[in-house]
Parts: C-alpha cells; structure tokens; sequence
C-alpha cells in the first residue's frame, strides 16, 4: 500500500461527512434562505456529484487534473450561488455558503495529489470567491486561512510522504542486490576460489608445466577476489587458452568437496540439498553437522532433534563448513599437525546455536579485518554473511596461542 493512500481514504470520507453536515444546515435553516428551492437545487446537484465521485478520490491514479478541477469548479460555483439564494442579512451576519466546508475537500484533493503549492493556488480561489461573497469580514479571513493553511500543511506532508516511499523502495532495491552480490560472492569463494587456490598448490608442487598453470590460477584467483570484494585488479592478466576453465571445471566436478569435507575427512555434503526435510519444510540440524565431524573433529550435540527451517539449516551447515576450513587452512597444533575441532550444538528456547572450537594458534588482533580488505570474504560472506541473513550472528573470540572459538547463533522463526 502505499504512504499516502491512507490520506486518499480519509479524503473520501471528509467528502461524504461534510456533504451530509452541508445538508443539515439547509434543513436547519430552510426557512430562512431567499430561495429555497434553488439552494436545494444545488445542494441536490453537490449530492449527487459527492457520491458518484467516491471512487474517483480513493486513489491518485483515480484523481486526475481535470477532475480535481471540475470538483474546485462545483464548490466554487456553490460559494458565488450562495449571495443568489440567501438573504444579505444572513450573509452579513456570517452565515455559511452554500457547499460550507466541504469545498476544504476540493482544495485538498489538489493537495494529496500536486502538493502544497496546487494546494496553495487552489485554496486562493476558494479564499477569493468568499472574501467576494462574504467580504472581509473576521470569520470570512478567519476560515479562508484555516483552509489555506491546513492544504499547504497536508500537502507538504503528501509530497514527504511519497518522497520517502521513494527512498525506501530505492534502499530495497540496493539491499536486494546487495543480497544476491554477497550470495554469489559466498557460492564463488564456497567452490571457484577454492577449487584455483587447490590448482595453485598441486601445480607448485608438482612443477613443469603444471607450475606454470598453477601461477595462472593464483593471478585468477586474485582477480576473482578482488571483484567479489568489490573492485577488479589492475593488471592482472586474462586466463590464457582454456586450459585454467578446464582444470577448474575438472576440480569443480571431480576433486571439490564441501565446506569441511577436506578437513573431515567425508566427501559428504552439509545440506546442500532438501533431502531429510519433513513436511513443515524443516529440518534437523543434527545429521547436518555430523557430516563435518571426523577424526580430527568432533561432535556434541542433543538427545532430541534441533528442527530450522530447511533453507535456514543449511545455511548454517555451510558456515560451519566454512569455519572448519579455516580451521583446516590457517591453524595448525601444539606439534606442527593439523588442529583438532570440536562442534558443539545447542537449542536454546528462542535460538539454535553452533560453537566451533580448535586448538590452533587463534587469530592475531586485526586479522580478520586485514583478510576482508584483501578480498579473503571466507569469515565475512560465507559465516558473517549467512547469519546476517538468517537474522542471525557470528562471534568470533580468540587468545593467540590459546585457540579460536567461534559462536553462530540463528533466531527461531
């Protein structure tokens, strides 16, 4: 709905309101009108207009140009009448037109939809037709600036109201994109990345010819880091023939595992697909986060199953899978051997919470920030970027020397 179209239904019924208050003052006072029948003639006409236009002033789109002037034209054709129809004693002594208030809901009609300077214009007419009628007499001044003041007011309020509905929509927009930015950047770095920074170490280590296509992966690697965090790499080199897109297909398909895999030592998936999911679309997270355990990772977690929704538990395997490789790249024991990693899985009432642990050296201060500037988005899209998205949150707390424990948190719901 939009911002302003609660002011389009309080229009409509001030028109309907004031149309019967218009008429109870003709009752009211029937016997004192000049000519009587023709007062009535026009307030039968001011009537009949009101509700035929009902749906006419439920919408902008409804409410055009020539209508709003063709409603300023009947309340001001009402106003010029009265002096016709009533009596000089009456007008003199403050008596109302014709239309009395329900002509502020033409003015406003222009106010909804143009904004405060139709507004202002139209309610000089309607001020200039009762200072004809009325002179300047102190409730004739007092009225036209009532109305001319509460138009103007309305609509400011009408053109902010529209201008913020435009922003907002402009700011989904930027965070929509935003989101499928850093969800493309989470799937590059969860599998491309990966897969050439493998090519890079195999080629190095192999040598020969398959040095040469491991430096071409690493200059690729870089590039491709460098604009899923933001920005392309000068001078960095295209891929050469096809021989880089066919080693990292072939590492995609055939070497790739999932996050954690290579650390758990199972080619096992952490909920990439839907199987498991029971009818509520949920899933227990459980057998999930099991599939990351292995012999240097081990798992706790309770006796009964931790049901998310089936997209938000996968979500939240694959950022342990990403914390479990880090832990598998970066920390290394006491004796030189590969960290151990402890998992530990807790439901509390309003949240589901993961802690994953190691032994490893932790993280110098300011290292984490340092690897998010040089394009390393592992602990910044694939975990932090998750759980932001899930309404969720990632902690990280760490001693160097002392080891790195890292909390995940996702709400229920």
């Amino acid at each position: 709905m939009s911002v302003e179209q609660p002011l389009w239904s309080a229009l409509t019924g001030y028109r309907v309101l004031t149309m019967g208050y218009a008429l109870a003052l003709y009752a009211y006072a029937y016997d004192e009108y000049a000519h009587p029948f023709g007062a009535g003639a026009y307030l039968a006409l001011l009537v009949l207009w009101t509700l035929a236009t009902v749906r006419r002033v439920s919408s902008a789109e409804r409410c055009t140009l020539p209508f709003l002037a063709a409603d300023l034209s009947v309340a001001l054709t009402g106003i010029l009448l009265t002096p016709v129809v009533d009596t000089a004693e009456r007008i003199e002594a403050g008596g109302p037109t014709l239309p009395t208030i329900w002509t502020a809901g033409a003015v406003l009609g222009f106010a909804i939809r143009n904004g405060w300077r139709w507004a202002a214009g139209a309610s000089v007419l309607v001020g200039a037709a009762n200072v004809t009628v009325g002179g300047l007499a102190e409730d004739t001044v007092h009225n036209v600036l009532l109305v001319c003041i509460a138009s103007v007011a309305i609509g400011y309020v009408a053109e902010v109201a529209r201008a913020s509905e435009r922003t907002l929509a402009r700011a989904l927009r930027i965070e929509a994109a935003t989101r499928e930015r850093e969800r493309l950047a989470r799937d590059i770095h969860d599998s491309v990345l990966q897969v050439l920074a493998m090519v890079q170490r195999r080629g190095a280590a192999v040598g020969g010819e398959a040095a040469e296509l491991g430096r071409m992966a690493g200059e690729q690697e870089a590039a491709l880091r460098s604009l899923v965090a933001g920005g392309v790499a000068p001078g960095v080199p295209a891929p050469r023939g096809a021989a880089v897109p066919a080693a990292a297909g072939a590492g995609v398909s055939a070497g790739a595992a999932s996050p954690g895999a290579a650390l758990s030592g199972t080619g096992t998936g952490t909920g990439g697909d839907d199987a498991g999911a029971d009818g509520t679309g949920t899933r227990d997270v459980r057998p999930l986060l099991a599939a990351c355990s292995g012999p240097r990772v081990s798992f706790a977690e309770p006796g009964a199953p931790v049901p998310l929704p089936a997209a938000a538990a996968g979500e939240l395997a694959a950022a342990v899978g990403a914390a479990l490789d880090n832990v598998r790249a970066h920390a290394r024991g006491p004796s030189g051997e590969e960290a151990r990693a402890w998992i530990l899985l807790e439901d509390e009432p309003d949240a589901v919470v993961v802690t994953v642990r190691d032994d490893g050296p932790g993280i110098p201060p300011g290292r984490l920030a340092a690897a998010e500037a040089e394009g390393r988005l592992g602990v910044a899209l694939s975990i932090r970027g998750r759980l932001r998205e899930l309404g969720g949150s990632a902690e990280w707390v760490s001693v160097p020397g002392q080891g790195t424990e890292v909390e995940l948190r996702v709400p229920r719901g």
